[in-house]
């Protein structure tokens, strides 16, 4: 498409390396031979920020947006209320897209094959965490259903030891059989620490409470699914693990720590020019509140399309920072005793560490916390000499 909307050139192509070639070719034959300074006049918009065709737009010199999908969306209705939708008509619209509102759009960042490495890992990682979560998830309403026994006994359902015991007895008639020495067994294994005989006599208690039972039939099929469940369970506690260690060997050590660093690192990307302020930067993370004005109606709101990965790791972020961090605890502090919920300070608290973080990367310093909390240090009082 030319900058009047005329459509110069339509076709489907192929992925690799060939579709990539076809699209270079139909660019350079309007383009023509001064191909470096004519290629960053080509506008791409794409409905993607990562890939290898993404990578080999960015490459070739093009200027590539990533078009999200609610905005195209939105987009396509201006154009239309029929509800049509196609890849060509798409396509179209895209292109129209960035020819016309490009100043509106975030171009895709710059980012170094090391942060685009980090990313990989720290998604993969949490990736990993989040498939645990479903797995746990599915083992506990199994045992709710025929073992709620297990429940009672086992704090953490993946935890080492709750999964080798389950393993070894996944049903209440062999788990009220499990001796003392087994179930402390299983817990100098997993590491735990304080008193192990109280632990495995609370354990043992657990499981030979009485409880509503399944017929025995039902019990062992469910014991089935509980072994399947706990060998999955354990695998991915094996691979969550090896992937933190990848994650850490990529990232080092940075302030956040190992792990929640690298996911901000990875979500926001290494991009000096991705964020022109600290506001730019607070609304990509999803974290600053959004504002609704009619007339003498005003409603501020919680930002709900934002980066799920990115707003998960900086609200985790708050609580530790409550423990090192004294204008952190102020903060917080403060706003629970205004009556305000605990989540809700925790993003109030991951937006202004957000500001802090984006200071602390345009002017290259390391945080501090004097300097970072400084506007909320009380004055010093002043007296008044009488005359």
């Amino acid at each position: 498409m030319d900058g009047s909307g005329r459509r110069l050139a339509k076709a489907r192509l192929p992925e690799g390396v060939a579709g990539m070639a076809r699209l270079h070719a139909m660019i350079g034959e309007r383009v023509g031979e001064d191909a470096e300074e004519s290629l960053e006049q080509v506008v791409i918009g794409i409905e993607t920020d990562r890939g290898p065709w993404v990578q080999a737009l960015i490459a070739a010199g093009y200027r590539v947006y990533a078009v999200n999908p609610l905005q195209a969306s939105r987009y396509r209705e201006r154009h239309g209320v029929s509800g049509a939708k196609s890849d060509g008509a798409d396509a179209h619209m895209l292109a129209d897209m960035v020819r016309t509102d490009s100043h509106q759009l975030r171009p895709v960042a710059g980012d170094s094959a090391q942060a685009a490495a980090i990313k990989v890992v720290a998604r993969a990682h949490k990736n990993m965490i989040w498939e645990r979560t479903r797995h746990m998830q599915r083992l506990r309403h199994a045992l709710r259903d025929y073992f709620p026994a297990a429940l009672e006994a086992f704090e953490e359902l993946t935890a080492l030891d709750a999964l080798e015991l389950l393993a070894k007895a996944p049903d209440p008639a062999s788990a009220a059989k499990l001796s003392l020495t087994q179930i402390r067994a299983a817990l100098k294994r997993a590491g735990r620490r304080g008193d192990i005989d109280a632990k495995a006599n609370k354990i043992q208690a657990a499981l030979r409470v009485e409880h509503l039972a399944q017929p025995a039939v039902v019990a062992q099929a469910y014991a089935a699914t509980v072994r399947a469940a706990v060998a999955v369970l354990g695998t991915l506690n094996e691979q969550i693990k090896t992937l933190q260690g990848q994650v850490e060997e990529h990232f080092g050590e940075p302030g956040l720590g190992p792990i929640l660093g690298a996911r901000v690192l990875a979500e926001f990307g290494d991009d000096q020019h991705r964020y022109a302020s600290a506001k730019a930067r607070k609304n990509y993370a999803g974290t600053s509140p959004i504002t609704r004005a009619s007339g003498k109606k005003e409603v501020v709101a919680a930002r709900y399309v934002h980066n799920d990965r990115l707003v998960d790791a900086l609200v985790s972020q708050v609580v530790p920072a409550m423990v090192v961090s004294p204008g952190v605890r102020a903060l917080y502090d403060e706003l629970r005793a205004r009556d305000i919920d605990h989540f809700t300070a925790c993003r109030h608290l991951a937006n202004r560490l957000v500001g802090i973080l984006h200071g602390c990367l345009k002017t290259r310093t390391l945080y501090n916390e004097k300097t970072a909390w400084s506007h909320r240090s009380p004055k010093p009082e002043t007296s008044a000499a009488a005359a």
